[in-house]
């Protein structure tokens, strides 16, 4: 990323739609409909899990990888962290710049897909991405882009629905086949990682909002040891 990542930008330097957004259009546009679509995707409330494994850790530089409509973005802001936060849908970022301006949070936004965005490696304390959209590639540039995000004794958390990486590809052309899963993360770790959490448990889910019907988590949260 150039030095505007490191450096403090108010929540209204939101990237217009004619910014330099970072990956494939077709990618922007398929999120772009999917929050247009509804007046509010999401619950507006931060992830269970997210809060659950974040209690107790001091708070230091966050990227939110997918951040949606911002209610990650904004409950980590408000406990104290440095957040940067990452999302395709110029949509869903305007959202989330209202939604930060409202609660008086200063998050640094990115408009980019997470492969083509230019994060400066091994630079943040904790990389969170929940239930993110990340479609696989044979060099595993998502999952590789994750792990390089994270600094030295650094977290990655990684949240995903239970049940989904074995389903069968659906009607409406959802392939889970298509997509990034917390094993296939785990599969990239070498000696320089550390497994703190690697389980199935019940989600903890927020009211309303898509995804609500789901109701088990995998969590992987891995710590970077060099």
């Amino acid at each position: 990323m150039t030095d505007d990542i490191a450096t403090e930008s108010p929540v209204s330097d939101l990237p217009s739609p004619a910014d330099g957004y970072l990956g494939d259009p077709a990618v922007r546009a398929e999120w772009d409909n999917r929050y247009t679509d509804r007046h509010q995707l999401w619950s507006g409330q931060p992830n269970g899990a997210l809060v659950a494994e974040v209690a107790g850790l001091a708070p230091g530089r966050v990227l939110d990888v997918g951040c949606g409509e911002g209610a990650d973005a904004v409950w980590l802001a408000r406990a104290g962290w440095d957040v940067t936060a990452l999302e395709v849908s110029g949509v869903a970022l305007a959202r989330a710049a209202g939604h930060a301006r409202d609660a008086g949070v200063t998050v640094r936004w990115i408009h980019a897909e997470l492969t083509r965005s230019t994060l400066p490696p091994a630079s943040f304390d904790l990389v969170s991405a929940q239930y993110p959209a990340l479609l696989r590639t044979p060099d595993a540039a998502a999952e590789r882009a994750l792990l390089a995000a994270v600094a030295p004794g650094g977290l990655l958390l990684l949240v995903h629905h239970a049940g989904m990486e074995n389903q069968q590809a659906n009607d409406s052309g959802f392939d889970p086949a298509d997509y990034v899963w917390p094993s296939m993360v785990a599969e990239l770790l070498t000696d320089d990682w550390e497994i703190e959490v690697d389980e199935q448990r019940p989600r903890v889910a927020p009211d309303g909002g898509a995804g609500a019907h789901h109701t088990d988590d995998v969590v992987l949260r891995v710590r970077r040891l060099r």
